[in-house]
C-alpha cells in the first residue's frame, strides 16, 4: 500500500493517558499509533475510517517512556472524566479522590 504523507513526529498530539498519537486525516477522521509500536519500529500510522496511511518520521531517543501497567490482563482501565473509579468488594464503583479524602478525615479524628 501507498503512503499518502509523511509527518515529523513532532506534528502528531499525544494523549497519555492512552499513550497514543494521532494525526488528523483528511476524511474526518485520525491516523492513529501507539508509543509501543512506535518503539517496536513500526512508523506506519491508519486511518479507521478510510485507506490512507502515514508514516511517521522519528527518532526512539524523541519517544517518551513506555509506562509499566501493573494490569496485565489486557483490559483497558476506563476513565470517567479524569477520574479513576474502582471496585469495592461489592462490586461498586469507588472514585478515589473521595475516597483518599474521606481516609484523610478519619485519620485525622
Amino acid at each position: 500500500m501507498s503512503i499518502y504523507e509523511e509527518v515529523e513526529f513532532e506534528d502528531l498530539d499525544y494523549d497519555p493517558v492512552t499513550q497514543i498519537y494521532t494525526y488528523p486525516c483528511p476524511c474526518g477522521d485520525k491516523f492513529s499509533i501507539s508509543l509501543e509500536a512506535l518503539w517496536d519500529g513500526e512508523d506506519i500510522a491508519t486511518c479507521p475510517s478510510c485507506t490512507l496511511r502515514i508514516e511517521i518520521i522519528y527518532d526512539e531517543e524523541d519517544l517518551p517512556p513506555l509506562r509499566d501497567d501493573d494490569d496485565e490482563s489486557g483490559g483497558e482501565e476506563e476513565e470517567e472524566e479524569g477520574e479513576k473509579k474502582k471496585q469495592d468488594e461489592k462490586g461498586e464503583e469507588i472514585d478515589h479522590n473521595i475516597a483518599s479524602v474521606l481516609q484523610k478525615s478519619l485519620t485525622v479524628k
